[in-house]
């Protein structure tokens, strides 16, 4: 179990990454790429990964990449620097300067915790050899695009979903809210977040620091934080994946103008009726059925019953909490309302 001990300057200073993170979502979309999961919602999406990276040109370039990331098990805490919230130039920058004591530290832990020899390039990484730090990004970039570009609009979709949640709980129950939202992956218990799950016994203590929350798309039922006691305090969390990986109508296409989107909301309507439309609209930035209802001025019950009829029909997702169901687009629903 994972306990992760808050002071209330912890709570207070506890908050949720601005975005989905794309150094965390590619590296943990490595673990899972290489792990027998037989989870049916990324199965076409690490088939098309796999078949397109036997394909091209750049498994040879990947080899530093896998052989640091073993599906399960301890991977290098200096992979997901803490800067990579800023985005993914800022987190490869990172990688590349992470310093030597880092590095030694890190690949030590590696060594002792995998039981396979460890690779030639080891050595000179943990020396911090400038150009084997830039094969190592060099090839995080390249099977980002293979691996995450393509699908980066689907990660968005489901973690802002997943950050209104979080901002609603915050909202109505604090920093404690907040904190008690992440159940089942997490539980508060007086003070204490728990992992139950957590694959080691582990007690870390913020001592005042805060909490990053890390929203993460390709994160696994069990939530991730790092071995370094001494790096900031981050704790990776699962998302609902919102119908998983396959593409969506217009995704990529170019910006919409006023009269398109003028013209696709009459199309909405027509198709979908004009108050399911509307609740779909009002469901674009996350809001619970009491707010449809009031946005709508149509009764709770009404408003209940359409938001079922497009959650049955895959367009928005729910959530309960205590007696609130707070209502979120699914990729399709988002690609529908902006068509």
């Amino acid at each position: 179990m994972l306990r992760i001990v808050f002071s209330t300057e912890d709570v207070a200073r506890t908050r949720v990454a601005p975005a989905a993170d794309q150094v965390w979502e590619l590296v943990l979309s490595l673990h899972l790429l290489q792990g027998r999961s037989r989870d049916p919602v990324m199965g076409g999406w690490r088939r098309e990964v796999a078949g397109g990276l036997r394909r091209g040109s750049a498994p040879a370039q990947l080899r530093v990449l896998f052989a640091l990331n073993p599906p399960r098990g301890y991977f290098p805490d200096f992979l997901t620097p803490y800067a990579s919230r800023y985005g993914l130039e800022a987190g490869l920058d990172a990688v590349r300067s992470t310093p030597v004591t880092s590095l030694e530290r890190d690949l030590t832990v590696f060594a002792g915790e995998n039981p396979l020899p460890m690779p030639g390039f080891t050595a000179a990484l943990a020396r911090g050899d400038v150009e084997v730090l830039g094969h190592l990004t060099d090839a995080m970039r390249i099977y980002r695009e293979a691996a995450i570009a393509p699908y980066w609009e689907r990660v968005q979709a489901a973690v802002e979903a997943d950050r209104t949640r979080r901002a609603r709980a915050l909202l109505d129950g604090g920093g404690e809210g907040l904190l008690a939202s992440l159940r089942p992956a997490a539980r508060w218990n007086s003070g204490v977040l728990e992992v139950p799950d957590y694959p080691v016994d582990r007690e870390v203590h913020l001592d005042g620091r805060g909490l990053l929350l890390v929203p993460s798309f390709f994160c696994a039922r069990i939530p991730v934080t790092l071995v370094d006691p001494e790096l900031p305090p981050v704790l990776v969390y699962p998302v609902d994946r919102l119908g998983g990986l396959s593409p969506a109508p217009g995704e990529g296409a170019g910006p919409v103008s006023t009269s398109q989107r003028e013209n696709g909301r009459a199309a909405l309507a027509a198709l979908l009726g004009r108050t399911r439309a509307g609740v779909l609209e009002a469901v674009g930035d996350g809001c619970s059925t009491g707010e449809v209802a009031r946005r709508l001025h149509i009764s709770p019950a009404a408003a209940s019953q359409h938001t079922a009829v497009l959650r049955n029909a895959g367009l928005l997702v729910s959530h309960r909490d205590r007696n609130t169901v707070l209502h979120t687009l699914t990729p399709l629903g988002r690609a529908i309302l902006n068509a």
